[in-house]
C-alpha cells in the first residue's frame, strides 16, 4: 500500500489569549502570519511545506472563557509539539526565551541520533520542543536512527 500521508499540514491549538500567543508563535518563533487580518483564527507559517499547502500552527480562541486548561502535564491532550530548528539558530532562540523570562528545559531525543533539543511552554502551558540536527556539538544525541540530510540541513523522509 502507498503512503497517503505526504507530511503534516497543520496543528490546531486552543487558546486563551490571542496577544500572548501570538506574540509566542509570530514573535518569539518567528513565524509568518497567513491568515487576513479580519478572520478571528490565526494562520502561522511554521515551513513551506510542498505542493502549496504550508506547514501551520493555526491559533482558536475557546469559546468557553470561563474554563482553564489544565496546567498538569499528564492531564493535558496534547503532549508536545515540535519545530524543527536551523543548527544557527538553536542557541539565540533558547537565549530569547530566556530573556522573556521562559524557563528552557533541555532534552535527549529518545529516537534519534545526532540532534538536540531544548523544550519550553507557551502561554496556554503546552509544551513546545525545539530540535535540530547538529551531529558534531557536544550535546547531540549519541545514540539511536540517524536521519537522512538534505542539502539545505532539513531531514529527509
Amino acid at each position: 500500500m502507498k503512503r497517503p500521508v505526504a507530511g503534516l499540514a497543520e496543528i490546531v491549538l486552543w487558546v486563551r489569549d490571542m496577544n500572548a500567543a501570538m506574540h509566542f508563535y509570530r514573535d518569539l518563533f518567528g513565524l509568518e502570519v497567513i491568515s487576513p487580518q479580519e478572520l478571528p483564527i490565526r494562520f502561522l507559517r511554521a515551513g513551506d511545506g510542498m505542493d502549496g499547502v504550508p506547514e501551520m500552527i493555526v491559533l482558536v480562541t475557546h469559546p468557553d472563557s470561563t474554563s482553564t486548561f489544565p496546567r498538569e502535564k499528564s492531564k493535558r491532550v496534547l503532549h508536545h509539539l515540535a519545530f524543527r530548528i536551523e543548527a544557527e539558530e538553536y542557541e539565540s532562540l533558547q537565549d530569547t526565551f530566556r530573556a522573556q523570562g521562559l524557563e528552557v528545559r533541555s532534552g535527549i531525543h529518545p529516537v534519534l541520533k545526532g540532534v538536540r533539543t531544548f523544550y519550553v511552554d507557551d502561554p496556554d502551558g503546552n509544551e513546545v520542543e525545539c530540535i535540530t540536527h547538529d551531529p558534531d556539538h557536544s550535546d547531540a544525541t549519541k545514540t539511536g536512527y540517524e536521519p537522512a540530510v538534505r542539502k539545505s540541513g532539513g531531514p529527509t523522509d
